[in-house]
């Protein structure tokens, strides 16, 4: 199928635009840095090859110019416009100080690190953080969005990304689009759920924060989480 031919809303960089960049498939970023692909081979396509060439998007860092053109569709100038996103990836990982992580260990942090991700949305967006014994960040991921007043959020989700990020903590956050930071009794239910969840697991809930007009409410502040 080519992108033409998929919904507005489900093509790569109206995705990027509704859910952010950070939620895109590995094939979906490479479809929209090569823009296009030909009359044979959609830029879908040509982006699995890419990655299934070079044996996985971990790999992509050690791929060639001379290795990208041997794909069909792929000419001098997709293979130089990739060549150039991978190394400019690597400089900026480089060159960022490995001392300076995000670290979440006060409501107000947290607050402070989604606020603007968060500020002036239309509906629900509800993420989790995850953290490590020392409250760095592992990993953020959006894992709902809902309508203007309800998101429906499956546990085994938030637990199943913190086995796969070997996560030691989870702090959940969302927002209300209606600007009051008062938790409705479904927020309550989820997280006292969730808490005893964490219990059982071995992966607490650190935190579960809503986000206002200016303002946040915090579940562990309030004296209903005691793990922060």
């Amino acid at each position: 199928m080519k992108v033409k031919d998929l919904p507005q809303s489900e093509r790569p960089r109206e995705r990027l635009q509704r859910v952010g960049v950070e939620n895109l498939s590995n094939d979906e970023l490479i479809s929209i840095i090569l823009k296009s692909g030909n009359h044979e081979k959609s830029v879908k396509e040509l982006s699995l090859e890419i990655i299934k060439l070079s044996n996985g998007v971990e790999n992509l860092k050690n791929i060639t110019k001379e290795k990208l053109q041997e794909i069909k569709g792929i000419g001098l100038a997709q293979a130089l416009t990739i060549l150039s996103a991978i190394e400019l990836g690597k400089r900026i990982f480089i060159n960022s100080n490995v001392e300076t992580k995000i670290v979440l260990n006060s409501s107000q942090k947290i607050y402070e690190y989604m606020r603007y991700e968060l500020w002036d949305k239309k509906q629900e967006y509800f993420y989790c953080l995850y953290i490590n014994t020392k409250k760095e960040l592992i990993e953020r991921k959006l894992l709902f969005m809902g309508t203007i007043n309800r998101s429906i959020v499956h546990p085994r989700e938030i637990f199943k990304n913190a086995y796969l990020c070997s996560a030691s903590g989870i702090i959940c956050i969302h927002n209300h689009p209606s600007g009051n930071i008062k938790p409705s009794k479904e927020d309550i239910y989820l997280t006292k759920s969730l808490v005893e969840l964490g219990k059982m697991n071995g992966i607490p809930i650190i935190d579960h924060i809503i986000i206002g007009d200016n303002s946040y409410y915090s579940f562990y502040e309030e004296g209903e989480i005691m793990n922060l």
